[in-house]
């Protein structure tokens, strides 16, 4: 049985080899060199202040959004003469927001700041409260106005959504100066544990940051295993005294398992310390994992992608009626371009280049031209100053480039006329990035699942930093939407689409 150690440095494989016979090795602490200096100090008390502080600003903001729902409706719809009952419901419903938020762990430590889970959590509440009204009104034979319902409950989700936003970014600008942390002790092997480690501490706005790892050693020892399940419990238990973390992070591992994983919460639920355990699995977004009890057991399911079916009719029918409103209502935008694209260089106004879709079929892809007419065939002679990522070709001063084509493509209104191919059901509005058939050539056997989905307008690699990704990365990210693409995905893709052409980063 593997006993778990503080270890001597986390990549030196000679820190794994066996004890001698009858010999045991010392505990030792260590501090990852990546991790800023973070000396042993009252962690928990630090943790609970700016818990304290966030769960008192989420409840005021709450609040003040539920009050400004309900005044909102009443003043909307009844002007002036608002009878009592409905002063007395207006009183009512904001503390039934409140309990509604609390129901649908909107104020749980493990989701502050975290972003995504809290807006669920808003928009669970929002349902479950227009729920509680219909009910309650249908119950007591009571007349509610629908319009009052219909206005109020929107008008709080809304604001109580953007105080959370609020929120979300104030901490997220203290997680970058390394404030509002949770110190983590990641238990595993040691590739495992760098693996883990580096993921915890991908994004500082997560908020967690590694001050120690508890590596295992091999030992020769001839004892009982529930002996020496609890001196491995121990160790780990000692590394959590010592340094006063707040969460334990179990990287997938054999040989911590069953009992003396469940041993472990025991203990660590008595020092109010919290236990996440990473089942190994990477790139698999949380709505496609749910974890069912099966004869006493808790077993992980991994929902396969959605690639057909009832959700890609709705993300047709999304992509088209946005698509038509976003093409109606940038119009004028598009007329104007035009007429400057023609004006100010020789050549066609539109630039059609063939791109390769869904399941492999290619379509002509639609943009406003940038270049100058015979961009491809010079082209051969820029080849040795490409900047991109290996296989796609970028310059960040191409000459070939028009005036005019240099802030088209700053703010990606070159991209525009692709709400056409969208309308065709080329494209989707969010999708992977649309392949040439010359890149589609290269791809890896892995590689062509990028293409279950209608590529798109925009998408995760638009949003991570555009131009300047590596065609691994890239391709890494075009991987995680096609497996794990969502409607509440497309939205928040769209949205931050938004911000980051506004920052023009990454656009050349």
């Amino acid at each position: 049985m593997t006993e778990f150690v503080m270890s001597e440095g986390l990549a030196d494989p000679a820190d794994l080899r066996p004890a001698p016979s009858g010999e045991r090795r010392r505990p030792v602490w260590v501090v990852p060199d990546e991790v800023p200096a973070i000396v042993p100090r009252s962690a928990r008390s630090t943790e609970a202040r700016w818990v304290a502080k966030y769960r008192w600003a989420a409840l005021a903001g709450d609040l003040g959004a539920a009050l400004f729902g309900v005044s909102l409706a009443l003043l909307v719809r009844f002007g002036a003469q608002i009878d009592l009952g409905y002063v007395l419901l207006g009183a009512a419903l904001p503390v039934a927001w409140l309990v509604c938020v609390a129901l649908e762990r909107g104020y749980e430590t493990r989701y502050f700041g975290t972003g995504p889970e809290e807006f669920r959590s808003i928009i669970r509440a929002a349902v479950a409260l227009t729920a509680v009204v219909a009910v309650t009104s249908y119950a007591t034979k009571s007349q509610v106005a629908r319009g009052f319902v219909v206005l109020a409950v929107p008008m709080t989700c809304l604001a109580a959504m953007f105080a959370r936003w609020l929120l979300h970014r104030q901490i997220s600008k203290r997680r970058f100066l390394n404030r509002c942390m949770r110190q983590v002790l990641v238990v595993g092997r040691n590739d495992q544990v760098t693996t883990l480690r580096r993921h915890l501490e991908e994004r500082k706005t997560d908020g967690y940051v590694v001050v120690a790892s508890c590596l295992p050693r091999g030992d020769a020892f001839e004892e009982p295993e529930p002996e020496r399940l609890g001196r491995a419990e121990m160790d780990i238990l000692k590394a959590v005294d010592e340094w006063e973390v707040d969460v334990v992070a179990v990287a997938a591992d054999p040989e911590l398992t069953g009992h003396s994983l469940r041993k472990l919460s025991w203990a660590l639920e008595q020092r109010g310390v919290e236990l996440i355990v990473s089942p190994g699995i990477v790139e698999v977004a949380g709505p496609r994992i749910s974890i069912r009890p099966v004869a006493g057991l808790s077993l992980l399911h991994l929902e396969r992608p959605s690639v057909s079916g009832g959700p890609h009719v709705l993300k047709n029918v999304f992509d088209r009626v946005v698509g038509c409103l976003m093409l109606l209502a940038l119009a004028p935008l598009l007329l104007v371009t035009a007429i400057v694209v023609k004006l100010t260089s020789r050549g066609p106004v539109l630039f059609k280049q063939t791109r390769v879709g869904r399941g492999g079929e290619q379509f002509k892809m639609l943009k406003f031209r940038t270049m100058v007419v015979d961009a491809e065939e010079r082209k051969a002679e820029l080849h040795a100053l490409n900047e991109g990522n290996g296989i796609l070709f970028k310059l960040r001063d191409d000459p070939r480039i028009t005036k005019v084509g240099k802030y088209l493509r700053r703010f990606s209104i070159d991209e525009l006329p692709q709400l056409v191919n969208v309308l065709r059901g080329d494209m989707s509005l969010v999708g992977p990035r649309p392949p040439l058939p010359a890149e589609v050539a290269q791809y890896q056997i892995d590689d062509a699942r990028r293409m279950l989905v209608k590529p798109g307008l925009t998408g995760l690699w638009q949003v991570s930093g555009r131009s300047d990704l590596t065609w691994e990365e890239s391709m890494r990210l075009d991987l995680r939407y096609a497996d794990n693409w969502s409607i509440a995905l497309d939205l928040l893709i769209l949205w931050k689409t938004a911000r980051a052409v506004l920052g023009s980063d990454g656009a050349y």
